[in-house]
């Protein structure tokens, strides 16, 4: 499906990008892989490792529309990775999280449907889903501008989806890294939010994959959920330092205590397939699709009412020696 296509990444020098372009020049044979970020020092740095013919670097924000739109001249695929994600920072700067994460969005559609771009998707998160913290709040609104765009398409083949999951491990920022850097560091104890909280699990490489899959499954106006495991932050503290003690320190400002990835209220919408959960449209395309069978002709079925799919309640557990080979795995 990427042979011989020109595919662009923003925000392509962070955790994902950097592992979708091993991913697709290991696989696939594109004609071009274009990196859209703004910070030329990480761009220096990734062409460094990621230096194949196909490789291009282009130096924008996705808040500049005009720029946007230079760069997505030709392309065929767009993966919209660029977020200011953080939440306590969203929380403090709560418009900069707004221009980025809301303008940023419509200005990728924009750009998308100039250059007639065959498939863009988004790169969500579980904060959108029911969202408490603001930048949770920004995602739900990207993903609803990436769901309606399907409505401008017009004539055009341009068709928009999203991909929504939960913390990955050993990204940039997440919390793997910060307690192996505490640990290193001869750290006497590891900060907990609250002894109850639980998180979803997934690696760069599954969430890379996921993706890759999605462009192929994907009708247009779907957010997509992977089937993932979860684990209590206790006992991620656990298996990588089970010698030091724990320090409950409360819970920080917009954080949830468990993640929802399939909100009760979506339930209506919401298929089961066989490793992963599609949200349908709230609204109704001019072009309509069957969403319960996907491009790759797999086939859901619809959730029951007030379903919930949480790393609270899921069904699947990840074991401290199961999150320790994840964790190897994901070491940079």
């Amino acid at each position: 499906m990427f042979n011989g296509k020109n595919i662009l990444i923003t925000g392509g020098t962070g955790s994902f990008g950097k592992k979708y372009v091993e991913h697709i020049l290991r696989d696939y044979t594109p004609n071009k892989v274009i990196i859209f970020s703004r910070d030329e020092l990480k761009q220096y740095e990734m062409a460094q490792v990621y230096n194949a013919p196909q490789m291009r670097y282009f130096i924008g924000d996705v808040r500049d529309g005009a720029r946007l739109k230079e760069a997505m001249d030709g392309v065929d695929f767009v993966i919209h990775a660029a977020a200011l994600k953080q939440v306590p920072a969203a929380e403090y700067n709560p418009f900069e999280a707004v221009k980025t994460n809301i303008h940023g969005a419509q200005n990728v559609i924009e750009a998308a449907l100039a250059n007639e771009v065959d498939r863009v998707i988004a790169l969500s998160t579980d904060k959108a889903a029911n969202p408490v913290n603001l930048y949770g709040a920004t995602k739900l609104a990207s993903d609803k501008l990436f769901v309606a765009a399907n409505n401008m398409v017009g004539s055009r083949r341009t068709r928009f989806a999203a991909v929504r999951y939960g913390n990955v491990v050993g990204s940039r920022g997440s919390v793997v890294p910060f307690f192996r850097q505490l640990i290193a560091q001869g750290a006497t104890e590891l900060p907990i939010t609250h002894a109850d909280m639980t998180r979803f699990m997934i690696t760069l490489d599954q969430g890379v994959q996921f993706v890759l899959t999605n462009f192929e499954r994907m009708h247009g106006g779907e957010i997509f959920v992977p089937k993932i495991p979860s684990m209590k932050m206790t006992e991620l503290a656990t298996a990588m330092a089970p010698d030091l003690p724990q320090k409950i320190i409360g819970i920080r400002p917009g954080e949830k205590l468990h993640e929802v990835m399939c909100p009760a209220d979506d339930s209506h919408l919401t298929l089961e397939f066989h490793d992963h959960y599609v949200i349908k449209p709230t609204i109704t395309f001019a072009v309509r699709s069957d969403f319960s069978e996907n491009k790759l002709g797999e086939t859901g079925t619809p959730v029951e009412q007030g379903f919930v799919y949480d790393s609270g309640s899921n069904d699947e557990w990840l074991s401290r020696e199961a999150f320790l080979e994840m964790a190897a795995d994901s070491a940079p």
